[in-house]
């Protein structure tokens, strides 16, 4: 599979399967940026997931609420930006998880 629709796939799954298809392209995929791309959207997920479970409990106390809007944004137009930097052949990073991996 060329890498530019494995990209645009992984960033995509984020709508339909977060972290099935991120860990089946890690497993089947030999191009390195895609196994690349693949653990960042996956760990992405996790942690915006994590970030709005804590948000909405302190969302109990009023404090959440701002936090859990800005993780809810962050989570749907993140991976557009994604899919569209994967249909430019842009080099693109996930933010807070992008340095990691």
């Amino acid at each position: 599979m060329e890498s530019k629709w494995a990209k645009v796939i992984v960033h995509a799954s984020a709508f339909f399967a977060p972290v099935l298809v991120p860990i089946l392209f890690f497993l089947i995929s030999t191009e390195e940026e895609v196994k690349r791309m693949a653990v960042q959207a996956l760990l992405f997920q996790g942690v915006m997931y994590v970030l709005i479970f804590i948000a909405s409990v302190l969302s109990f106390v009023i404090i959440g609420i701002p936090f859990l809007i800005i993780f809810v944004i962050m989570t749907i137009v993140v991976p557009i930006i994604g899919i569209i930097k994967a249909l430019d052949h842009s080099s693109w990073n996930y933010p807070i998880v992008g340095r990691w991996v």
